[in-house]
């Protein structure tokens, strides 16, 4: 039987990975983007030569609009699974954070996501398999200055999934987050290189995560026998503030 998944963030580095693995995997997908519509739309097309029995769409919304919601929700058909792996900071002391940054810290993170997983969530449960998979941070455990917002929202998605995993253990759905630490993203690479060594320094691992890193264990928690397994957050950090 076809296995759906949804990859909220497909143009990401990180989106991007899982959203690769996944096809190879024999997903169909429906790929989310809320403006990189080009690296979608490349991505859909090379994995449809790759897999051409499996299905790959594009789908473009803003996450930020929590009104259009069942719009999006009406484009699907199947979803088997939901992988959140959109996300977005601001670098800066929270004295300095305005209310439109934090508006769009959480609904992207966190508000959007979870109105969209109760609108999925009969769809999660048709296969008795359904997985809700948040892509967090280690900040959202260990907080971080200058990104005091950003860890909060990461840190409501482990508590989202700690208690959602309690409703929705008996239809077969698990919810989990797997929270990277510093991963080598078109995000990161945004600061100075003299910050990124003083970063990469301070991993025990010695280097920075691949997006590659972090989709091993999105796999994981997506297979069937993944199923006692739910309410967790695992934290991919290298022994990184951990």
């Amino acid at each position: 039987m076809r296995r759906w998944a949804l990859v909220i963030g497909a143009s990401g580095d990180i989106g991007a990975a899982v959203a690769a693995q996944l096809a190879a995997d024999g997903w169909s997908l429906y790929l989310h983007y809320h403006k990189n519509a080009q690296r979608v739309a490349t991505a859909c097309a090379e994995l449809a030569a790759a897999y051409p029995k499996q299905d790959f769409l594009s789908l473009q919304y803003d996450l930020t609009d929590g009104g259009h919601l069942d719009e999006l929700v009406g484009q699907l058909f199947a979803v088997d699974a939901v992988i959140f792996a959109a996300g977005q900071t601001y670098y800066h002391l929270f004295k300095a954070t305005t209310q439109a940054e934090l508006s769009a810290l959480a609904a992207v993170h966190l508000l959007t996501p979870m109105a969209l997983v109760a609108k999925l969530q009969d769809k999660l449960a048709v296969s008795g398999h359904g997985r809700v998979i948040f892509i967090g941070s280690v900040y959202g455990g260990s907080g971080s200055a200058m990104e005091v917002a950003y860890s909060t929202v990461k840190g409501g998605q482990s508590a989202f999934v700690h208690a959602y995993a309690k409703e929705v253990a008996s239809l077969g759905i698990t919810a989990n987050v797997v929270a990277p630490g510093a991963v080598a993203t078109k995000m990161n690479r945004s600061f100075d290189a003299a910050t990124l060594s003083a970063v990469e320094a301070d991993i025990p691992a010695g280097r920075f995560a691949k997006p590659a890193d972090v989709r091993y264990f999105v796999r994981m928690l997506l297979d069937p026998a993944a199923d006692y397994l739910t309410g967790q957050t695992l934290y991919v950090t290298g022994g990184w503030l951990q």
